[in-house]
């Protein structure tokens, strides 16, 4: 057997072994990353399944009622307060007391018999954004609905269909994503930390006079977290398959192929963390000072569209953007390798840079 390969093989098994042999380091591994996707299925949703409301209706009549009645058989809406005036709207939704006041101006059914408009206000609770927008969008569906319907002539039809996810459930579009935002945790975490505990621990000059070459510690370094981030890609994907339901329309190989490349990408970025840090604890904040922006600038809380332009362009140096979006792909749309090879071709680019640049650093650190 050459003596790359063997110096390489000696060098992946002291690495493996020094994961694995500590049974707290092994416990690490795979108890978060399932508790983590567990909460996240069951938490980490931007259904609504319930909206209290208050209701103001000065109209009274049979029009008005009927409104309401669509409201409280939705099983959405459940009505916790009837107002008497408008003063009362401003303390309801003040004190969080029900989301959204539903407000029916009187003359609502002359309105309607007679042609004219029909205004009806709905009043909604911002403060949290994504819940305001989504019960806004239930309640503005049935306003529709029932205008529609409420006239002599139907002038339009409306049918929506949604693809790759029917029920429209946001679990779906999440644990997808978290096959690849979970992994990077650790990934990360281990990578970052594998220099700065040789050179803490004064093992890392031992490692410099043995006749290993730079890129031998570079591949000894680099596989295995990448073994790591695929074993934990894995617990996440058979949580959302066998958890929670969630179809699998891709190709698997496709899948781990693509996380194989994710996740060196990201084993760059770490092991280059881990050369520039003489502690770990260094490597630690440096690791969580990445983090955060890697995955807020995924897309994967916040569309990368609405993001300022300048965040936008910094997200195509971010390896955490084309992994959400291969992942979600692949596991709901079935995307084909052409389909993601965009996504794949600048993992390649990030990984090739950042690995050679730590191995520039393992070079120097020789000097």
């Amino acid at each position: 057997m050459p003596y790359f390969l063997l110096a390489v093989l000696a060098l992946l098994r002291k690495e493996l072994l020094m994961i694995v042999k500590d049974k707290r380091a092994r416990i690490i591994l795979i108890m978060p990353i399932v508790i983590q996707t567990v909460l996240f299925g069951f938490v980490a949703t931007f259904d609504l399944n319930s909206a209290d409301y208050a209701l103001l209706d000065l109209d009274h009549t049979q029009a008005s009622r009927e409104l309401v009645h669509r409201f409280d058989g939705t099983g959405l809406f459940h009505r916790r307060r009837n107002l008497q005036s408008s003063q009362e709207i401003a303390d309801i939704l003040t004190t969080k007391e029900v989301l959204l006041v539903l407000h029916i101006a009187s003359g609502f059914e002359r309105s309607l018999q007679t042609g004219k408009k029909a205004t009806v206000q709905i009043l909604i609770d911002g403060r949290n954004s994504n819940v305001a927008g989504v019960a806004m969008g239930y309640a503005q569906t049935i306003l529709a609905d029932f205008h529609v319907k409420g006239q002599v002539h139907v002038q339009k039809t409306i049918v929506s269909r949604a693809w790759f996810n029917p029920n429209l459930e946001t679990r779906w579009g999440i644990l997808s994503a978290l096959t690849a935002i979970l992994s990077v945790i650790q990934v990360l975490s281990l990578a970052g930390q594998s220099i700065a505990r040789e050179k803490e621990k004064g093992t890392f000059d031992q490692l410099l006079v043995t006749p290993l070459n730079s890129a031998m510690l570079l591949i000894g370094k680099a596989i295995p977290p990448v073994l790591v981030g695929l074993v934990q890609a894995t617990l996440v994907l058979l949580v959302s398959i066998f958890g929670f339901h969630i179809p699998f329309a891709g190709s698997v190989a496709l899948l781990y192929g693509s996380l194989t490349i994710y996740n060196f990408s990201v084993v760059g970025i770490g092991l280059c963390v881990s050369s520039l840090a003489q502690t770990m604890q260094q490597a630690m904040l440096y690791n969580f000072t990445l983090l955060m922006p890697m995955i807020l600038l995924s897309g994967f809380a916040t569309p990368i569209a609405s993001m300022p332009k300048g965040f936008q362009i910094a997200t195509y140096c971010n390896p955490v953007r084309y992994g959400v979006d291969f992942a979600q792909r692949i596991y709901l749309e079935g995307a084909t390798f052409a389909q993601i090879l965009p996504d794949l071709v600048a993992l390649l680019l990030i990984a090739v840079v950042t690995l050679s640049s730590a191995a520039y650093l393992f070079r120097a650190a020789h000097t």
